[in-house]
């Protein structure tokens, strides 16, 4: 597996920026007519919001889970009504753990017929909820989804309506201290999970991968780090002045920024290790996991606002090399190069989140490089997502870059969540932008 990654050895930081300003010498005017004039866009667009009519991840999935509808609820907003999405928000809260977690997905009572443990509760007598419990990303995805409804709808009074005892501010404090609590790290000042593939729900070692066991492995990576950061900005972006808060959680998400820096971040590879390990890793001892370069929580770190254009330039230099290696890939690919086999027996090489391409992340990243002004970049690497839905006329789950056939759930609403955000994004501003 070694040099597998190019990572900027033999080119200079210097060249990386040469190549970023030769790209942006395109006028802005004609690129910015160029994105209008994309039909393109229209067309992935429109098949996009005629699948958001519905709240589940997609045909595979009867659940609502609130990872992916923190992703495509901008969307939903658009083509339902307004109390049905306040609705299925609340529901999460009324499903919350007495400890404040919050629940991975939800689902009807009569159809919870899944391996999963169950929870229920009288706030929501028909459903039933679960948890994955290897993830560390559930409080935060939904205070991120309840954000995006304030912004989308000037709605506040979510906020303030009170179940049980608690107001909706107060549980989604709750949450952030059930991660401070149950997830952290007083050794390292970051939050922990379970060694997944990045951003993933899976562990390494067979059997039931979803849910921690004896087998588990506890670790921090930047993808639950960046996402909750995320959702503590955009928490005190909600909050009153007068509210008071728990503690200091602008003090919280400087010291985690910072303790990234310091144990995540490679400065000489200018990219993230893959995991920090709290007891053993699960992988054996000739395994150089810091070669991989994992895609999806670099992304996020970048819409979390950990790194300068300079940075980020590399960041994206480094997904496209990553995807250059594979016939089909895009900047989606989850991994490169994947794990092996026999490190990873509970996925393979090239499957599901081993190195799949999942546009569902990196629709994430074309979002994080229109909002740091890399258009050109933006344009051009969004175009082999939407040229994929174009050809296979909807949205999938995840793609094979060996072959580039759609795997995985069809409609999934994911996909169609971050496409239709990024191709706002990007006509916004050729809106701002032609003459």
């Amino acid at each position: 597996m070694k040099n597998l990654i190019p990572i900027i050895a033999g080119i200079t930081l210097c060249a990386f920026l040469t190549e970023s300003t030769q790209a942006q010498n395109t006028p802005t005017s004609v690129l910015a007519a160029s994105i209008l004039k994309d039909s393109q866009l229209d067309t992935v667009q429109g098949r996009a919001l005629q699948l958001l009519t519905g709240l589940s991840a997609g045909t595979s999935y009867g659940e609502v889970w609130i990872r992916d509808f923190n992703t495509f609820i901008n969307g939903s907003l658009q083509v339902l009504p307004r109390d049905t999405i306040k609705e299925m928000l609340l529901l999460f809260f009324k499903m919350q753990g007495n400890d404040g977690n919050i629940s991975d997905g939800v689902i009807k009572k009569e159809k919870a017929n899944v391996g999963y443990q169950y929870r229920y509760s009288d706030l929501a007598p028909e459903w039933a909820a679960h948890k994955n419990t290897v993830e560390t990303d559930q409080e935060s995805s939904l205070i991120q989804a309840v954000n995006k409804y304030v912004v989308a709808t000037g709605d506040r009074s979510l906020l303030f309506l009170a179940l049980s005892d608690k107001t909706i501010l107060q549980r989604m404090e709750w949450a952030l201290e059930y991660l401070l609590k149950d997830r952290w790290s007083s050794k390292y000042g970051l939050i922990t999970g379970a060694t997944t593939v990045d951003w993933g729900d899976v562990q390494p070692e067979t059997g039931w991968g979803v849910a921690i066991n004896e087998k588990t492995k506890w670790a921090i990576d930047i993808y639950d780090n960046a996402m909750f950061v995320i959702a503590i900005q955009d928490f005190l972006s909600m909050k009153p002045a007068d509210y008071q808060t728990t503690r200091n959680w602008k003090q919280v998400a400087a010291g985690i920024r910072k303790n990234v820096r310091k144990y995540l971040w490679d400065p000489a590879a200018q990219k993230y290790i893959p995991h920090l390990y709290l007891n053993d890793s699960p992988f054996s001892p000739s395994f150089n996991e810091k070669e991989i370069l994992y895609t999806g929580g670099s992304a996020c770190a970048v819409l979390a606002g950990f790194h300068s254009k300079a940075e980020i330039a590399i960041i994206n230099k480094q997904m496209i090399q990553a995807a250059s290696k594979e016939k089909f890939a895009t900047i989606g690919i989850t991994v490169y190069p994947p794990y092996p086999a026999q490190e990873y027996p509970n996925m393979h090489p090239y499957v599901y989140q081993n190195a799949g391409d999942w546009t569902w992340f990196g629709g994430r990243m074309i979002q994080a490089l229109i909002k740091n002004g890399f258009i050109t970049e933006a344009v051009d690497e969004l175009k082999p997502m939407t040229d994929r839905v174009i050809a296979h006329q909807g949205f999938f789950e995840w793609y094979d870059v060996k072959t580039g056939t759609p795997k995985g759930s069809g409609n999934f609403r994911g996909e169609a969540g971050v496409l239709l955000d990024a191709i706002t994004l990007l006509k916004k501003w050729a809106v701002n932008n032609r003459k």
